[in-house]
């Protein structure tokens, strides 16, 4: 059983919160299942690029310390989201701009059409999930099981963690990894462009991440 921080996270969000997010984007359930199975990976992977960059995990540190550290469940934080709620922990455009930057409308391109979603839709997506995926590293971090490990809560633990999950995303392979591959691949060195990528996701949505 796989034990990465994308599929502890995509369990909890397994059933009602789902359902909630197929209903906000007028998806059906499969397609947002399939959909959100790809943008973790992407979010998660982005996190562990930003937090190996010089400063990064200093700087995700501090905004999860102070932004997130005292979130609630995830379920009440979807629905704060979804409710349009705004704060600093439900803003996800302002916080989707601050993990992908100049990125963001490659990775809702690519998302968009990996996935059939489109464009518009996937940014929506990745939206409501980014507020969801730092308030998820955020207990990782301060209420365990990382923040119960030997080391205390700091930016090198939470660098450490989004390091091998980068890592064991890109391994696992699938459209997770090769959305992850084709949104830092930015220097044309062939890695992996959009036209792989999108074979590659052609069989697998609806399918095993």
């Amino acid at each position: 059983m796989s034990n990465t921080l994308t599929d502890q996270l995509f369990a909890q969000l397994s059933g009602a919160p789902l359902q909630q997010i197929s209903q906000q984007l007028g998806l059906d359930q499969a397609q947002t299942t399939g959909a959100v199975g790809a943008a973790l990976p992407l979010l998660l992977g982005v996190l562990g690029r930003n937090a190996g960059q010089p400063q990064g995990a200093e700087a995700l540190f501090g905004a999860l310390q102070k932004d997130f550290s005292g979130a609630g469940d995830l379920g009440g934080l979807l629905g704060a989201v979804l409710g349009g709620a705004q704060s600093r922990q439900t803003n996800g455009a302002g916080i989707l701009g601050h993990v992908l930057g100049s990125q963001q409308p490659r990775a809702e391109a690519a998302l968009g059409q990996a996935t059939g979603l489109g464009g518009d839709k996937a940014g929506q997506l990745l939206k409501i999930l980014a507020p969801i995926v730092l308030a998820f590293l955020a207990k990782q971090v301060f209420q365990g099981p990382a923040g119960n490990a030997r080391s205390a809560p700091s930016a090198g633990l939470l660098g450490s963690i989004l390091g091998q999950e980068q890592q064991q995303v890109r391994q696992q392979g699938g459209l997770g990894g090769g959305l992850l591959g084709a949104v830092l691949d930015q220097d044309g060195d062939g890695q992996l462009g959009l036209g792989d990528l999108l074979k590659i996701g052609g069989g697998l949505l609806g399918g095993k991440r």
